[in-house]
């Protein structure tokens, strides 16, 4: 029917430059430390990371496209050692011939064994390969150190509503989008693209091409897309309350937890279902609780939450709506503490205060053999479990972050120190 139906939208519609990138202000904002360092040519190579659909690899491109750079894209899952071999051969000849820099694009860069990251080290080092690793999942823990310290690391986060909604405009008007066709689409079908595609734009624009394709043209030659037709294309039911209802609704849920209201916090939850939220953040929620509001005093919470948010991803409705009710009564019935949250944010505190605080000598991975005036570690298990030494830096050797409560089981717990 339509050419452009080749190509994905979302495909035509990746940004070319800066100025049609939405979203990550943070990163891409004109002040930042990331334009400057593109601007000035000084970016060197870097790791994007961050929920799919929120601009890392449109964000490669237009790097490698301001500089007139040669782009190359490999997949982590399908490469191996020889293409990257071929790649950095192909970029030394570029380079020397023609003075142009190969750009790297390596999507799920996580998932690159440890041959195949030493194989692209050397190259990296020295310049011939600027390398865009891009990845769902923290760099920190889920690649080797050694690529991590040669890569600067930025990271993503789920578009705002309000950047889905520009995207999906912006769409509708452009000569690459739907511009060459007449098309209608309803403020509440837009609202409700940007609400459910949980900050992925590529979701958001995969559901408006759906809805364009699908919809039958009225007598005037329009595509009208309605908040119905939009239901029907993302497979999600609209909210039946507006924004500040629903948040109402999350708040009153989270307070009757806190609140240890088992009734209440059912009846919230099956409000918000009944609404149109999806039951995951309802679990979410309550797994943040079980650690907040309850703690210590009884652990087993949080496994419960956790599992029913297993339940609901594995088994799905009605009966993981079962899981969940079972894990709000639990955590409504247990007893309270939030000496885990306050811990957390006395430590949060300090860590900032004494940033510069060195680790105590007997603490260190590879503490001097020849000082011999030095404490010693002691081994907890060479004493029967534990022994007195001091763990926190000198400069507060003596602070107390955790303080147990007198609630559930956390009132038999005794801090040794």
């Amino acid at each position: 029917m339509f050419e452009e139906k080749r190509i994905p939208l979302a495909e035509r519609m990746r940004p070319k430059s800066f100025d049609e990138f939405v979203g990550q202000e943070h990163i891409a904002k004109k002040s930042s430390l990331f334009r400057r360092a593109i601007e000035s040519g000084t970016l060197g190579s870097a790791i994007f990371f961050g929920p799919p659909g929120t601009g890392k690899s449109t964000l490669a491109n237009i790097i490698a496209n301001l500089d007139n750079g040669i782009f190359k894209k490999l997949n982590a899952v399908s490469s191996g050692v020889a293409d990257v071999k071929k790649i950095i051969e192909e970029a030394r000849k570029d380079k020397s011939l023609f003075s142009r820099q190969t750009y790297l694009l390596l999507d799920e860069c996580h998932r690159w064994s440890k041959s195949q990251t030493d194989s692209i080290l050397p190259a990296v080092e020295d310049g011939t390969i600027i390398l865009i690793g891009t990845t769902t999942e923290n760099p920190y823990f889920s690649m080797t150190p050694a690529i991590v310290s040669r890569c600067k690391i930025f990271e993503f986060k789920p578009l705002e509503k309000k950047d889905i909604i520009k995207a999906l405009k912006h769409a509708i008007v452009s000569e690459n989008g739907l511009g060459k066709y007449k098309v209608e689409i309803s403020d509440e079908a837009l609202d409700h693209f940007a609400w459910v595609c949980g900050g992925d734009l590529r979701s958001a624009l995969n559901a408006l091409e759906l809805a364009f394709l699908t919809t039958e043209k009225d007598k005037d030659g329009v595509v009208k897309i309605t908040l119905e037709i939009a239901e029907n294309c993302i497979q999600k039911k609209a909210l039946s309350v507006d924004e500040n209802k629903f948040y109402d609704l999350l708040s009153a849920f989270c307070k009757s937890i806190r609140g240890s209201d088992p009734d209440a916090g059912l009846f919230y939850c099956q409000r918000l279902i009944k609404a149109g939220c999806d039951p995951l953040v309802i679990a979410r929620r309550l797994i943040a609780h079980s650690s907040e509001d309850i703690g210590m005093a009884d652990s087993n919470a949080l496994l419960l939450s956790n599992c029913a948010l297993y339940t609901l991803k594995n088994i799905g409705l009605p009966e993981g709506l079962l899981a969940l009710s079972h894990a709000i009564i639990y955590a409504c019935t247990a007893e309270k503490s939030n000496s885990v949250y306050l811990a957390m944010e006395k430590a949060g505190e300090m860590a900032e205060k004494y940033a510069d605080a060195q680790v105590p000598f007997h603490l260190r991975n590879h503490p001097s053999i020849n000082d011999t005036k030095k404490a010693k570690y002691k081994y907890p298990h060479d004493f029967g479990g534990y022994v007195k030494q001091q763990y926190l830096p000198d400069e507060i050797k003596d602070e107390r972050f955790y303080f147990p409560k007198q609630n559930g089981r956390e009132k038999n717990i005794i801090v040794k120190k």
